[in-house]
């Protein structure tokens, strides 16, 4: 080990101890105020607020020089509005979301009632990814802070210059027991991840991500996992190509294809394939005119991410593949810039078609019907998003109920995750649990089920001794029971309920 080798470990364990002893302190503050009074959550997403609000210029700064070029309309697109938005909804709807819940209680057990009473979970731990550092780190703490709960943040060391800013923003904000940024690399991130927490909220790579449910697991630490994996485009015989290739490559070229729901490959008859290509190629050039000096495209995040990128086109073109460029520009793995690309004739093995991309390359794959799409898709690990296009609603209608995915677009991308009411998450290896809006609050809340006796009531009827009393009146209640399952059985049979 180098003397630097060993400055590093030295300087990780000493972050370790010392997340151990703030993870104590704010465990204990967690257990020692368990009731958390909405006006207590308020306050704290209002400081949330403030903390973006008061810093956007500076926050654009930080991402752009992570990426090497990151534009401030994508950031104030993808980062800002979306987090603020996220923040305001849940101010909006929380108090509500936190009131109980009266729910109906079973007819034999009334007069007594039953609600919900909603709760903090406690102390929750956020790790957060470089793609999107400052929304995939602040919209689940705003869930953390509506839902009453503590929480200690990690982000990404691969963006470091984002990791500063908010290192030495967020204690102008908040106290050390509120919300707490755990700064470090990898060990420390492992080390992060086997905390006793009351939940583990997780974004990043499946790969990662198995690891972290295996930490988590050790603890009974509840879990939520935003993965990735391969999102497909599905182009059904219906569909309008020109609109399919501006809605894709919008989608593929946001963050140069680096978000975890980007189109990821392209399923169409081999009859729409030339047609593609070319308009992408016009796509590109409207779009993105000089692209090398363009200002509004994004650079990938580093020259160790560029570098796997490429290993997957030279696999690629080893393999048989075709390359077809949407420009003469060429790669820069240092910058990281990295010029669109289509690849088409692919083994279905090939790393393109098996690995998640996080870059503007985007295979094409024939099928000749869609039940053969539909297997294709089917075949693979299910998705985190499904896009299908289409003017025939019948096909649209067919992808979407034969496929299975976290979330789907019809004639569109992305633009799902933007909505605060429908849930976003995946399923199996794109990940588990969900959040946005309402969603969010369930997430890091536990729904305590409450059931209050009234002071009328019959429970010391079913009290031991069991005598003659209590077997008529189980009588009476089977047979009540088993007529009105015949009743209700006719009724629906009837009027077709």
């Amino acid at each position: 080990m180098t003397p630097q080798d060993n400055s590093d470990a030295t300087n990780s364990d000493a972050t370790i101890n010392t997340m151990q002893q703030q993870f104590d302190i704010m465990r204990t503050a967690s257990r020692q105020d368990q009731y958390v009074d909405w006006s207590i959550r308020s306050a704290r997403l209002k400081k949330l607020e403030q903390l973006v609000m008061d810093n956007q210029s500076e926050i654009i700064t930080a991402i752009h020089a992570d990426f090497g070029q990151r534009p401030a309309a994508e950031t104030t697109m993808l980062e800002l509005f979306p987090t603020l938005e996220a923040i305001r909804y849940t101010q909006k709807h929380g108090k509500a979301w936190s009131a109980k819940q009266p729910v109906k209680t079973g007819i034999w057990f009334l007069p007594a009632r039953s609600y919900i009473q909603p709760q903090p979970l406690g102390l929750v731990g956020i790790i957060a990814p470089w793609n999107y550092p400052l929304y995939l780190v602040i919209a689940p703490l705003a869930a953390a802070l509506v839902a009453g709960n503590r929480a200690m943040l990690k982000v990404s060391e691969a963006s470091p210059n984002f990791e500063q800013w908010l290192a030495d923003a967020l204690p102008k904000y908040f106290a050390a027991d509120e919300v707490t940024l755990i700064t470090g690399g990898v060990e420390v991130a492992q080390a992060f991840s086997q905390l006793p927490f009351d939940h583990l909220f997780f974004t990043g790579s499946t790969a990662v991500g198995k690891h972290i449910m295996k930490a988590a697991a050790q603890n009974l630490t509840p879990v939520t996992l935003e993965l990735g994996g391969k999102s497909p485009v599905v182009v059904t015989p219906s569909a309008d190509v020109a609109k399919t290739v501006n809605r894709v490559w919008t989608g593929k070229t946001m963050n140069a294809g680096q978000t975890c729901i980007a189109p990821d490959y392209v399923l169409m008859q081999a009859d729409k394939k030339h047609a593609f290509i070319e308009q992408s190629t016009a796509w590109l050039d409207a779009h993105y005119p000089n692209l090398a000096d363009n200002p509004d495209y994004s650079f990938i995040i580093n020259p160790k991410q560029a570098s796997r990128v490429q290993g997957y086109l030279d696999e690629a073109k080893q393999r048989g593949a075709t390359l077809i460029p949407l420009t003469d520009y060429e790669v820069n793995i240092e910058t990281g810039f990295f010029p669109p690309i289509i690849v088409t004739d692919l083994p279905s093995d090939a790393k393109l078609l098996t690995e998640e991309i996080f870059a503007p390359v985007l295979p094409l794959v024939s099928y000749q019907d869609l039940t053969q799409a539909v297997a294709y898709v089917n075949e693979r690990d299910r998705p985190l998003a499904l896009y299908v296009f289409g003017e025939d609603k019948a096909d649209t209608d067919y992808v979407l109920a034969h496929t299975v995915s976290g979330g789907a677009c019809i004639n569109e991308t992305i633009f799902h995750i933007a909505q605060q009411n429908l849930p976003f998450g995946g399923v199996g290896a794109s990940g588990m649990g969900r959040y946005h809006g309402k969603y969010s609050f369930d997430t890091f809340s536990h729904p305590k089920a409450v059931f209050k006796q009234s002071h009328l009531n019959f429970a010391h009827l079913l009290q031991p001794p069991y005598g003659k009393t209590f077997w008529n009146m189980m009588k009476v209640i089977l047979k009540l029971i088993i007529r009105l399952s015949i009743f209700y059985f006719f009724l629906s049979q009837c009027f077709c309920l």
